[in-house]
């Protein structure tokens, strides 16, 4: 680092200092704009209690409620009244959806029953499993941030530096906290139902279950754009939501083998010292887009290992997989629908490009869940579905062991083969669990 570089790390270091003794000299405002929130009054008098609270109290990880109150105030910002014709078109649309899907899969119905959410109340929902993600990345950036710095320290100004390095942790963790508050209430305006980003993010009543849910507000606008009627639109995307739920329900391994694949894989990025030093060493302190960029913007994020590229490719062929069969369903379930092709195509363009709440989260911990296969993934689903039963073609979720693969996505021919000489088949015992597993508990009263 440069003479300029020490100065200011000097200077940042007596900030820290400065502010845990007394809460002065600390510019809130600034802090407030690196986090992408706006600079009013109410929200600076909130993020100082929750900056001294953090640096106080806080882990160096993430902070829940400093991301529940962020995601909260932010998803907050473009939420709107929701009209009652609105509400109830989602209502009836859901109702409709189920029997619909009744028709065309066996996949049982979940046990929740689905609902409508509101922005702020979906950005709430889904934070546990967003920390659960991103903690291996915050905790990662603020030990090495913590290092890349003191290393620059000498010798015997170490230990009198030392509460300062602990309160820069918490000021790391703080700091990722707001921005992932942040990104989770611009997902809000975004999504249109509960599975639209193919991770599963909403419990339902079982462990593996998930709650069908749609975002009223974002299909109506979503709707503006097409020329479709709202009740389409809003029919079509029900179908989706609640296609995708049955999927986690009947799968009773999928959710937790798709939520250990990528938090395996945020586990394995490793935040390196020296890149965190260059990258420090251009920043300006006092400049808020910077910070907020270098923490944002995957400027940390370490190139991928080849163990991390092969992990990526089994959560992106597993995610292809789920949003393939369930875009299959859905244009089955819907056929009464001459518009579903278009809607259908609609939706598929715009997690092809990439929204921009999802573009900052994968910035941010170094995933990008968009499914990259999802047209070829589309195609083999359909090719299963002509050529052999609904039954068959649905009981590839029923084991991890007989799930399609890459190879099968390029290939559907060799797996129909397969299926249609009945050699898919899991072990004999893993298929005894299972029938175990969906077997009523006996009373024995």
């Amino acid at each position: 680092m440069g003479s300029m570089a020490d100065d200011e790390s000097d200077e940042f270091r007596e900030m820290l200092r400065k502010f845990l003794e007394s809460g002065e000299q600390f510019d809130i405002a600034e802090f407030a704009k690196a986090a992408g929130l706006p600079g009013d009054s109410a929200t600076i008098e909130q993020m100082l209690s929750q900056l001294h609270a953090a640096l106080s109290q806080g882990s160096e990880g993430i902070t829940e409620q400093m991301v529940r109150d962020t995601a909260t105030q932010v998803a907050n910002q473009g939420a709107a009244s929701v009209p009652a014709a609105t509400l109830g078109a989602a209502d009836a649309a859901l109702r409709v959806a189920t029997l619909w899907l009744d028709e065309v899969t066996a996949v049982p119905a979940v046990t929740v029953t689905p609902t409508t959410m509101t922005r702020p109340e979906w950005a709430r929902a889904t934070i546990p499993v967003w920390i659960q993600i991103a903690e291996p990345v915050a905790r990662s950036i603020a030990t090495v941030g913590e290092r890349a710095l003191g290393d620059a320290v000498p010798e015997d100004e170490a230990s009198t530096a030392t509460s300062a390095f602990a309160a820069l942790r918490r000021l790391g963790g703080t700091l990722f906290s707001l921005q992932l508050g942040h990104i989770i209430g611009q997902l809000s305006s975004e999504v249109l139902a509960g599975g639209d980003l193919g991770i599963p993010l909403l419990d339902g009543q079982l462990e593996h279950e998930l709650r069908p849910v749609i975002v009223a507000q974002n299909v109506e606008a979503f709707a503006e754009g097409l020329e479709i009627p709202l009740e389409d639109v809003m029919l079509y995307v029900a179908v989706r939501e609640i296609a995708h739920a049955r999927l986690f329900k009947h799968s009773k391994w999928l959710k937790l083998g798709l939520i250990t694949a990528i938090t395996d894989y945020a586990n394995g990025i490793s935040i390196d010292a020296e890149s965190m030093r260059e990258a420090m060493s251009d920043v300006d302190l006092s400049d808020s887009e910077a910070l907020r960029r270098l923490v944002s913007d995957g400027t940390l994020i370490p190139p991928k290992t080849d163990e991390q590229l092969a992990a990526l490719a089994r959560i992106e062929t597993l995610l292809a997989l789920v949003e393939g069969w369930v875009e299959l369903i859905a244009d089955r379930a819907a056929a009464r629908l001459p518009s579903r092709g278009a809607i259908a195509e609609m939706i598929r363009r715009n997690r092809a490009a990439g929204r921009p709440g999802e573009k900052a989260l994968a910035g941010l911990i170094g995933l990008d869940a968009r499914p990259r296969r999802l047209r070829e993934a589309a195609e083999m689903w359909r090719s299963i579905d002509a050529s052999v039963d609904s039954t068959t073609r649905d009981s590839l979720w029923d084991h991890p062991d007989v799930l399609p693969t890459a190879d099968d996505i390029d290939d559907p021919q060799a797996l129909i083969a397969r299926l249609t000489a009945g050699t898919v088949q899991p072990d004999e015992m893993d298929d005894a669990i299972r029938r175990l597993l969906d077997e009523p508990p006996v009373d024995d009263d």
